[in-house]
């Protein structure tokens, strides 16, 4: 098994009999219970097929590469060998039923064990490609697949080579027919049916809509992207849409491109994947824009279109710089009421439920506090925030904090905010939308500080309070060099290096580490640690030099504070819009 390791490893040619068979066995079965003898294999590109009937990534899977199956096996020799993960034998049957090719006997765990040891498989679906002599050619095969289908076969890195050439010289040469059209479809679909020509859309601006209809932020973009179709279609721009749906499920493209007024590609059209690829998609929506020649005018106009709807066609670079003056110019002149003022809506709530009006507000500093009670690390956030408030409203009355909720109905909205000391928009208020967009609020919890004029001080508030607490306020950027020269007074006297009884291997460096928890008291600390890189140790300053007593009587670096590190994560440290 060693030396069969190492010839993988290495990328030599290796003996298929030896990789596949047992002593007690030489052949391989079909889902009827046929025996293949694994020497009918030689001369044959394999796939080795690491799945099981568990992985919901492999159900998803093991269909493509059916269909892929189906197309090269009858033209080319490829055969693909199934290598069960299952954890049961009727498992194994019942999901091998599905697959036409051939597989290691269930029994025969020691086989599959070693596979698993010698491919380093770690993860499945994972789909190896040897080819006719017994080489190694791809370790991802289920990218590939997944990626360009049977246009990857033979899978060599020289094949692969060849399609990323081709897939460049496509993107420089590229033309509307070139994008749309293939071999077998010159047209594109009307929502009833109708078959329109390709060729009927040369000359016009093309919007290309890549999206899935049941995702809840495709559903969100459309709504908005419609309104911006029709005022167009009002303007008699010659403009158009050509809908690129990724969605798996075909009742769920009939049921959301009927009520669209544009155009698609017919569902699970094969050029759909290749498309994602040319345009190099990244996120979804994507809304990528094509100028009268066919050629990329913008790679994706989805949030323009959130920010400034129809405003923002043709979508031209001169447009944006258009818009980017005319924002910097709406920032200029930004005011606390500009921002939450909105006709009736000219208030916010106080905590006995009263409407405090915004004009009540105009001259204090501001704090905006973007968070949801399903949130978790905003739930750990919160407390923390509450007592920085209150440490602000004890030195300085002219401030203020109001919660935009993002929260789904209005019971944990009144939960949540029953927690908080603060003011709030009403559950539901349609101002969250606009400043969502206007702070560009990606993820929860954020905190905006507005400073007695209504300009936007930091969107960063956040990262302050976590670091600073109360003392960051008013969150300037003076205010942050003044915090800075003073952490760096503060460390002036204490020494460089320093040893500790706690940790004899290595001296400890003072370093500057935004939070971290003392390998003494347990506690959390922030900015300055006497840390060792190379066993991820850290001592407060305190607890390195000054059992008990403030450096320099200086307690401006609250050692146990900070922010909370309870664990709670739903995407990275913040909870991101799914």
């Amino acid at each position: 098994m060693a030396e069969i390791a190492k010839e993988v490893n290495g990328g030599d040619a290796r003996d298929l009999h030896s990789l596949l068979s047992s002593p007690a066995r030489d052949f391989l079965i079909r889902n009827n219970g046929e025996q293949v003898k694994i020497e009918s294999l030689k001369g044959k590109k394999i796939g080795l097929y690491f799945s099981a009937a568990w992985c919901g990534p492999c159900q998803r899977f093991t269909p493509q590469l059916v269909d892929i199956y189906n197309e090269l096996s009858s033209n080319v020799g490829f055969e693909v060998v199934f290598v069960s993960g299952d954890e049961d034998e009727d498992s194994f049957k019942d999901y091998f039923s599905k697959m036409p090719w051939l597989a290691v006997p269930f029994t025969d765990s020691e086989t599959r064990d070693r596979l698993d040891e010698v491919f380093k498989v770690r993860g499945i679906p994972n789909l190896v490609m040897i080819d006719d002599e017994g080489k190694l050619v791809n370790e991802n095969g289920v990218g590939v697949i997944r990626s360009y289908g049977a246009d990857a076969y033979p899978f060599t890195p020289e094949k692969m080579k060849e399609i990323k050439e081709e897939e460049e010289r496509a993107r420089r040469e590229q033309t509307l027919r070139s994008v749309l059209v293939t071999p077998s479809r010159d047209f594109v679909i009307t929502r009833d049916g109708n078959k329109v020509p390709v060729s009927q859309l040369e000359g016009k601006t093309i919007g290309l809509l890549f999206s899935v209809a049941s995702y809840r932020q495709c559903k969100e973009f459309t709504s908005k992207l419609e309104e911006v179709y029709k005022k167009l279609k009002e303007n008699n721009e010659d403009f158009e849409i050509v809908l690129i749906s990724l969605e798996d499920d075909e009742e769920a493209f009939k049921q959301d491109f009927e009520t669209n007024p544009w155009l698609a590609l017919p569902f699970n059209d094969k050029s759909s994947s290749k498309l994602t690829r040319h345009f190099m998609l990244s996120t979804l929506p994507t809304l990528v824009i094509l100028g009268p020649d066919g050629k990329t005018r913008h790679s994706n106009v989805a949030e323009a279109i959130d920010d400034y709807g129809v405003v923002a066609y043709p979508f031209t670079p001169e447009k944006f710089e258009e818009l980017k003056e005319i924002e910097k110019a709406k920032l200029e002149a930004q005011t606390l009421e500009s921002l939450l003022v909105s006709g009736d809506l000219n208030y916010v709530l106080g905590k006995d439920g009263a409407k405090v009006l915004v004009s009540e507000l105009v001259g204090k500093n501001i704090l905006l506090y973007f968070s949801a009670h399903w949130c978790p690390p905003c739930r750990g956030f919160t407390p923390k925030l509450v007592e920085v408030y209150k440490q602000i409203k004890e030195k300085d009355e002219a401030f203020e904090l109001i919660f935009i909720s993002s929260d789904r109905d209005q019971e944990s909205f009144d939960e949540y905010y029953s927690q908080m000391p603060w003011l709030a928009l009403p559950f539901g208020d349609p101002r969250k939308t606009s400043l969502a967009r206007t702070f560009k609020v990606g993820g929860i919890p954020m905190l905006a500080a507005l400073g007695p004029t209504g300009k936007t001080v930091t969107k960063e508030a956040r990262d302050l309070v976590g670091a600073h607490g109360a003392d960051a306020y008013p969150f300037t950027e003076e205010r942050v060099k003044e915090i800075e020269a003073k952490y760096n007074e503060m460390a002036k006297e204490w020494p460089e290096k320093v040893k500790h009884v706690l940790h004899e291997e290595h001296e400890l460096e003072l370093t500057r580490v935004p939070v971290y928890i003392c390998d003494k008291c347990d506690e959390e600390g922030q900015i300055w640690s006497y840390h060792c890189d190379e066993c991820d140790f850290d001592l407060h300053a305190k607890c390195a030099l000054k059992e008990d007593a403030n450096i320099n009587g200086d307690d401006a670096v609250k050692e146990g504070g900070g922010e909370s590190q309870d664990g709670w994560v739903c995407d990275g440290n913040v909870c991101t819009k799914s």
